[in-house]
């Protein structure tokens, strides 16, 4: 019985020993969970407005850079920072005074989404521009979109400006280490709103 016994402890402690090397071996969390959210219409979209069995008031608009749009029976509605389904059912409302029971669906073609939404990449980029955010866009992807940075960029001194719970933030970026050294730890993740300024270079 004692011999049994021992055998237990022992298969106990192997697999404590086992668990615990598990546990070191776990990726760590991520510094911060990405944004998340239905893609909201801003200024510079372009909607395609459906209004069921009413193709005379069925059309695709632009939205203002004002944040509005304006429809053959609708003058001036406000599109900006409101999902497709939310502009939607707002145009059935405003619709349903010359229609009986609009059924309208929205669907937007082109984006770039409100300003609040935007990155805006500033400096020594090849091409300098404000890009609408994507869900999980990271450091890289915006990197691509402007061209990558020119040959009087200080990379690794770049930055990305940041606001968070009302407070700016200041956050370094090793753009040379993640382009040149392909060194994908300096490709952190991009949060709506950022602004990132890539300095110039001073020999």
């Amino acid at each position: 019985m004692n011999q049994h016994r021992r055998k237990i402890f022992a298969a106990s402690i192997l697999y404590g020993l086992l668990s615990g090397c598990a546990t070191r071996r776990e990726a760590p969390a991520p510094e911060e969970p990405p944004p998340s959210g239905d893609y909201l219409v801003g200024p510079g979209d372009t909607v395609n407005i459906i209004v069921w069995r009413n193709p005379e008031v069925s059309l695709t608009v632009a939205v203002r850079p004002d944040g509005k749009i304006t429809t053959p029976l609708v003058e001036d509605l406000p599109a900006s920072g409101k999902t497709s389904t939310q502009l939607a059912r707002d145009i059935e409302k405003a619709l349903g005074k010359f229609i009986q029971q609009p059924v309208v669906t929205v669907i937007v073609t082109s984006f770039a989404g409100p300003y609040s939404e935007q990155i805006r990449v500033i400096g020594e980029a090849a091409k300098p521009q404000a890009l609408p955010y994507r869900l999980g866009m990271s450091l890289m992807d915006v990197l691509i979109a402007v061209g990558g940075v020119t040959d009087f960029a200080a990379g690794n001194k770049a930055s990305i400006i940041r606001v968070k719970n009302g407070k700016q933030q200041k956050l370094g970026v090793r753009l040379d280490d993640l382009l040149k050294d392909g060194d994908i730890s300096a490709n952190v993740s991009m949060r709506p709103g950022d602004v990132l300024l890539i300095p110039e270079s001073f020999f």
